[in-house]
Order: C-alpha cells, then structure tokens, then sequence
C-alpha cells in the first residue's frame, strides 16, 4: 500500500521543502502537505504516515466550474495518525467525524499531478 505520493519538485511551492499528497475521499481529491522548516512534522512513513498538526483545506465549487452563479463553501479538516483520516467535525463532507484508512495512492488515476 502507498498512501502518500512525493510531488515532483518542479511544481510551484515553497522551494525548500518536500511536498506530499494524499487521497481525500471525503472531497474525491488529492490534499497536500510541506514538510520542513516551520512546516508539518511526519512520522517519515508511506505505509501508515502521521502528520502534525491537522490539515484544513478550503476552496468554494466555483474553481471548478468559473461560470457557476453560486459557489459552494468546502472545508475539509483532518488529522493524520498512523496511516488514518481524522476528518474533524467542521468538514462540509459527508465524512465529517468520521475516521478511515487512507487509501492506496495507485487504486486513482492521479499522474497528473506529478507530469
């Protein structure tokens, strides 16, 4: 199993450190994390990865679609430990105080966020 997936450093972001994705099945979406200096901390494992302090993502429906009239609010709030979401009650999804088993990287077709 490979939960975690290192992103190619060519893409935009703080230059001097690691970034990872993983799989959110909450949003159906990859959700990134940087490690180092004043970043998150991680337990340095793929198999059952825990990450410091929580994840909070936020975007409104309309980045995916520019010509929708109303937006819709997003948030997805998480802890990783020992290979599991936390998703947090303030999680818009219908995950949302639920905790499951992050998935394997490999079962998305998601290469494109490494090209």
């Amino acid at each position: 199993m490979n939960p975690l997936r290192k992103i190619d450093p060519k893409f935009p972001g703080p230059e001097s450190e690691d970034r990872w994705a993983f799989f959110c099945p909450g949003c159906n979406c990859s959700h990134w994390f940087w490690t180092g200096e004043n970043q998150w901390t991680w337990n340095g494992s793929i198999d059952k990865p825990t990450v410091r302090p929580s994840i909070l993502t936020k975007w409104n429906t309309r980045l995916f679609d520019p010509e929708g009239i109303n937006g819709i609010d997003v948030i997805c709030h998480s802890f990783i430990t020992d290979g599991k979401i936390q998703f947090l009650p303030d999680c818009t999804h219908k995950l949302a105080g639920q905790t499951v088993d992050l998935e394997d990287w490999n079962k998305y077709d998601l290469q494109q966020i490494s090209d």
